[in-house]
């Protein structure tokens, strides 16, 4: 009984066009949630306008760091990964920095 996948090549299949998908709906997300972010900031003056710009820098930290597979080309498959997580914990930061100011 041999196994389903012979061999050790990579799948020819549709790998690839799932992994450019998920990573266009990773920067649609992130960028969903930096206009809502802004939103949300900029009714809390400077400080406001100051997240608002920093969920702008952190959407923009996502789209450079995975256009390489947003286009479909080889890229560093190491560094999305890790800026995705980041930005996503900037966010949750922001958004504490946000509800805590407008408890004030």
């Amino acid at each position: 009984m041999g196994s389903e996948r012979e061999g050790s090549g990579r799948d020819a299949g549709l790998a690839g066009e799932r992994t450019r998908l998920a990573w266009r709906r990773t920067v649609l997300a992130v960028g969903v949630v930096a206009v809502l972010t802004a939103r949300l900031a900029l009714s809390n003056g400077t400080v406001g306008a100051l997240v608002a710009a920093l969920a702008g820098l952190g959407w923009l930290g996502v789209l450079v760091a995975t256009f390489p597979r947003f286009a479909g080309r080889r890229g560093d498959p190491g560094r999305a990964l890790p800026v995705a997580a980041l930005v996503t914990a900037g966010f949750a930061g922001l958004g504490l920095l946000l509800v805590l100011a407008s408890v004030r």
